[in-house]
C-alpha cells in the first residue's frame, strides 16, 4: 500500500470511514487508510492524544468536524459537549503527535473554525484568521475546507495552500434527481450569500434574485442587529420553484421568514440549500414551518454533525460528500490537478435537460 493515510477525529468517525471505503474502491485495494488514534480526558477537562500506527515518511491527512455538538466527556462529575474550540483544541494535538514524522500534513476541516469570525470590526478578535496562522506556525502543509464564508480568509495564510471547494454540484445532483426543476430560480436569502447563490444559478443556468435584511441598528439582540423586514429585489417568483442557498443555517429564522415570504409572493415550490444545517435551536421552527407549508424541503450535507432525529424528518435531505472528499484527498496525495473537482457544470445542465 502507498503512504496515504487518514487520521479521523471521533468528531467525524462516520464520513472518515465512508471516505476510507471510497479510497479503497478508487484503489483498489482492502486495506484501511486509516491510522488508530487513542483519545484521553482526564476529569478535570484535559485531554491528550496518542497515535497508535506507523506514521513515518507518511501523506497525513486529518479529518475534522469542529461543528460536532454530539462529543461528550465526563468533567467534574457531570456531562459536558464539545464545543468547537475543544475540537481545534484535539486538531492541534493530532499535528502536535505526529509533527516531525509524516511528510505531509494536509488538515480537512469542512466546516472551517471560526469562518464566521472572519474579519475585524473595532476592538474585537479576529479568530479565523488567527487559527489559520496558528495551524501553519504548527507545521500544516495544506488546509482544506467546504464553502467557507469568506474565501477572502484564506489571506491570512498567503504562504500555505488553502483550497476552498463547493458542494453546489453535489446537493444540485440530488436536488435534480428528487425534485420539479422546471421552471427555476435561485434566490440568495441576504447580500452576503449572493456569490454563493450565483453561483448556483450559474450552474443551472437560470435567473438570480436576493433579499436584503433591513435591520434595526439601534438595538442589538443575541449579539445582532434586529431584522425589521426582508426587501426582495429581483424578477417576479410567481408559478416559481425557487432554491434558497446559503452556507449555513443556525436558529433558522431568518431562512423561514424568506420562505414566507416567497411563498406570499406566489412561488410554487421552495427548496431550502444550505451547506452546514447547524439548527442551533433544534428543528422545531422547521418542524413548524413545514407543516404550515412556508418550504418543500431542505437540502444539506453530511459535512458536519447533524442529529438523527433530524435526518429522520421528511422535510430533511441529506446530501453525501464522503465520495467527494475522498477523491480530494486521492487526488492530492497523487499530485494530480484538482481543477476537475471544483466545476460540474456541464454535466448538471446535460442532467437536467434529460429530465426535462
Amino acid at each position: 500500500m502507498n503512504d496515504l493515510r487518514l487520521i479521523v477525529l471521533d468528531n467525524i468517525e462516520e464520513v472518515g470511514n465512508n471516505v476510507n471505503n471510497h479510497l479503497k474502491e478508487l484503489n483498489n485495494t482492502h486495506e484501511d487508510y486509516i491510522i488508530p488514534i487513542k483519545r484521553d480526558r482526564f476529569s478535570n477537562g484535559e485531554g491528550k492524544i496518542s497515535i497508535n500506527g506507523m506514521i513515518r515518511d507518511k501523506d497525513i491527512y486529518i479529518l475534522s468536524d469542529v461543528g460536532n455538538y454530539n462529543i461528550t466527556y465526563n468533567m467534574h462529575g457531570f456531562t459536558h459537549h464539545m464545543a468547537p474550540d475543544e475540537h481545534f483544541q484535539d486538531i492541534k494535538r493530532v499535528i502536535s503527535a505526529i509533527s516531525g514524522y509524516a511528510t505531509k500534513i494536509t488538515l480537512i476541516m469542512p466546516l472551517l473554525y471560526e469562518s464566521r469570525q472572519h474579519k475585524r470590526k473595532g476592538k474585537e478578535s479576529l479568530d479565523c484568521a488567527l487559527a489559520l496562522q496558528e495551524l501553519e506556525s504548527l507545521g500544516v502543509d495544506h488546509i482544506v475546507t467546504f464553502d467557507v464564508h469568506d474565501p477572502n480568509v484564506g489571506n491570512a495564510i498567503p504562504n500555505l495552500p488553502f483550497e476552498n471547494f463547493y458542494v453546489a454540484h453535489e446537493i444540485l445532483n440530488d436536488l435534480i434527481d428528487n425534485e420539479d426543476i422546471n421552471n427555476l430560480l435561485v434566490i440568495s436569502p441576504d447580500m452576503g450569500a449572493m456569490e454563493r447563490a450565483r453561483y448556483f444559478a450559474e450552474m443551472l443556468g437560470v435567473d438570480v434574485g436576493v433579499f436584503y435584511k433591513r435591520r434595526d441598528l439601534s438595538k442589538v439582540v443575541n449579539g445582532k442587529n434586529p431584522i425589521i423586514e426582508h426587501v426582495y429585489l429581483g424578477t417576479d417568483v410567481k408559478g416559481k420553484n425557487v432554491i434558497v442557498v446559503d452556507d449555513m443555517i443556525a436558529s433558522g429564522t431568518s431562512m423561514i421568514e424568506v420562505a414566507k415570504d416567497l411563498k406570499e409572493k406566489g412561488a410554487n415550490k421552495v427548496y431550502l440549500v444550505s451547506t452546514f444545517a447547524l439548527l442551533t435551536e433544534g428543528p422545531d421552527v422547521f418542524i413548524k414551518a413545514y407543516e404550515e407549508k412556508l418550504f418543500d424541503k431542505l437540502y444539506s450535507t453530511n459535512l458536519s454533525y447533524v442529529s438523527d432525529k433530524i435526518k429522520e424528518e421528511k422535510w430533511y435531505h441529506s446530501v453525501d460528500m464522503s465520495e467527494k472528499m475522498a477523491r480530494i484527498i486521492n487526488t492530492m496525495h497523487k499530485h494530480e490537478s484538482l481543477k476537475p473537482l471544483f466545476n460540474g457544470k456541464k454535466e448538471i445542465l446535460d442532467k437536467i435537460e434529460r429530465k426535462k
